[in-house]
Parts: structure tokens; C-alpha cells; sequence
């Protein structure tokens, strides 16, 4: 299966987290796009004004199953080696879950704030790559 993930590539936590999910994925799983990439959004059907809400994960099997700020990083998390384990038991404590999303939801609205912004746009080593008729490859 290969997952697309949408993140602020202005971002410097996003870009950090993003480095670390590449060093640890080698773009076996994973493939990115800044959400600063209009054209890319665009053939997912998705807006500036929706990247605003958050990262998101797109299933590139099943490009309508998708997932976006926490719960999108949870599915990530779930993904990974030995990830599901600690994810389903965020997920199962009483009010982790939800401290969890107020969390994600403050450090989403002032990232610039208090990790500072990129002077450029980080581009992925691992991008998902258009063909000439706008399909998606893996």
C-alpha cells in the first residue's frame, strides 16, 4: 500500500517530522506533497483552505479514504513498524485522545509562531510523481 501525505513544506516542525517519517520509510509506504504544490492538490481535489484544517493522508489505493490533522497522524503512527500498538492505546484512554486533538489543533495554528517558517518550500526526496495524463504512479 502507498499512502500520499500532504504537509506544510514551509513549516520547519512539519518539514522535521516529514525528514523523520523519510528516514524511517524510504519512501516505501510514503510518498509527499507540500501543501504549497497547488497543481498536486488540485488533481486530489483539494484546496489551500483545506490544508488550513491540518496534514493529510491520502490512501493512494483509494484516493477518497483520507484522513486530516491528528487523526491523520494517528493512521500514520498506525501504519508504521509496531506503531498500531501505541496508537490503539491513545486512542482507548479516556481523554488522551481528545487532549491529543486540542494539542494537535494549538501547535497547527501557531506552528509558524513557535517553530518558525522555512524561507523556502521543503520538497520531498520521496514525491508523488505525476504522468503526462495526470494519472498518479507509484
Amino acid at each position: 500500500m502507498t499512502y500520499h501525505v500532504i504537509y506544510d513544506g514551509n513549516c520547519n516542525l512539519c518539514v522535521t517530522l516529514v525528514q523523520l517519517l523519510e528516514g524511517l520509510d524510504k519512501g516505501q509506504m510514503f510518498q509527499y506533497i507540500p501543501m504549497q504544490d497547488p497543481e498536486a492538490l488540485n488533481h486530489f481535489g483539494i484546496t489551500s483552505q483545506d490544508c488550513e484544517m491540518g496534514m493529510i493522508l491520502i490512501d493512494a489505493d483509494t484516493p477518497g479514504r483520507r484522513w486530516q490533522g491528528s487523526d491523520a497522524a494517528e493512521e500514520i503512527g498506525r501504519l508504521l513498524p509496531m506503531g498500531s500498538v501505541f496508537v490503539d492505546a491513545y486512542r482507548t484512554l479516556p481523554g488522551v485522545k481528545w487532549m491529543g486533538d486540542r494539542t494537535y489543533e494549538q501547535i497547527r495554528d501557531n506552528r509558524y509562531t513557535i517553530f518558525g517558517k522555512r524561507s523556502s518550500t521543503y520538497q520531498s526526496s520521496y514525491p508523488v510523481s505525476f504522468c503526462s495524463t495526470g494519472c498518479v504512479t507509484e
